[in-house]
């Protein structure tokens, strides 16, 4: 049994995170501000810890009050608009906070760091499906806060011996098997809560970006990896560690379009979603999808809910259990 550090463990991808790693009975304590996350998703075989990353008072407290094995930060600003209005902000936040992080866990002998990263590091790619290897030229803040982030993570492995994996998602979708937990963000700005609210009449009809992207039907084409395949890669790159720090685009390796995941939720959760097309967003592209073959290759990983309608019925029966999701919000 180990003992692990989830920074941002009550919200969406860290809280599956905490119950797969609370499932095989490790000890886990649970660092979150609570301004994204909820109590109600952390559960109570896990310690939460309400503290700021900006406190570094606090987070050297909490390196001292608990031996751990390795830490698992998920904490992060990670919308692609604000990114863009407030750059400062995600830079401060995003890159600053990382690397506090980083230094505490070092000072404390930790070294052993598993980075939440971003296919955003890709900005608009040459190549699809994207690998490990390709040009990374983030087109946003937020891609660009957690590149500096990597690279940061970098020079602290050369410096101080801190290996770290870092996990570039792709869509984060679908919800807890068992019902634990689930998505629910304010704002919320993924396609597929968007589209089951938009059915179950708890949210506006969805607006459709783009019908005449250069795809089969019109509509942007994304990698959608379910939530519990994301947990368990962050599982099996801990053991990848001994080896060293590790890179790792992490998605299906199938796109998806905007207008398949509508009939999907659509069909799978027996009611219409009510939608509209409107112009094209800046800076999406028409393809985004992932080549994971190496994470397969050095861990063993493979998706367990690797097609759309896997995904889709979980976040369904989430949605439909908890139509006002963990309903903490005022």
């Amino acid at each position: 049994m180990g003992r692990y550090l989830v920074t941002g463990g009550a919200g969406y991808v860290g809280s599956h995170l905490v119950h797969a790693l609370v499932d095989r009975g490790d000890a886990v304590v649970v660092l979150d501000d609570l301004r994204q996350g909820h109590r109600a998703a952390v559960p109570a075989a896990a310690e939460l810890v309400v503290a700021d990353l900006a406190d570094a008072k606090r987070l050297a407290e909490v390196f001292a009050g608990w031996r751990f094995d390795a830490v698992f930060h998920f904490a992060a600003l990670s919308l692609v608009g604000e990114s863009m209005r407030d750059p400062a902000r995600y830079i401060i936040e995003n890159v600053g906070n990382s690397m506090r992080l980083a230094d505490a866990a070092v000072k404390a002998g930790v070294l052993r760091f598993v980075l939440s990263s971003t296919a955003a590091l890709f900005g608009d790619p040459e190549v699809v499906p994207i690998e490990e290897e390709a040009r990374l030229a983030p087109a946003n803040t937020y891609g660009d806060s957690k590149l500096m982030v990597e690279r940061g993570l970098d020079w602290m492995d050369r410096v101080h011996g801190l290996r770290s994996a870092c996990l570039r998602y792709f869509n984060a979708a679908g919800a807890d098997p068992a019902g634990r937990a689930g998505e629910d963000h304010d704002p919320e700005t993924h396609l597929v809560p968007l589209a089951i609210g938009a059915a179950l009449g708890t949210r506006p009809a969805l607006t459709v970006f783009g019908d005449d992207y250069p795809t089969p039907d019109g509509t942007c084409i994304r990698d959608y990896i379910h939530v519990a395949d994301l947990a368990d890669a962050h599982l099996r790159v801990l053991e990848r560690l001994e080896q060293g720090s590790c890179r790792y685009n992490l998605g299906t390796g199938t796109g998806y379009s905007v207008k398949q995941v509508i009939e999907a939720v659509g069909r799978i959760g027996g009611r219409p979603v009510p939608h509209s097309y409107g112009p094209r967003r800046a800076g999406d592209p028409a393809v985004l999808v992932a080549g994971s073959a190496k994470l397969r290759r050095e861990t063993g990983w493979a998706p367990r809910f690797g097609t759309l309608d896997d995904i889709v019925r979980t976040a369904c029966a989430w949605h439909n259990a908890h139509p006002q999701g963990y309903g903490d919000r005022g």
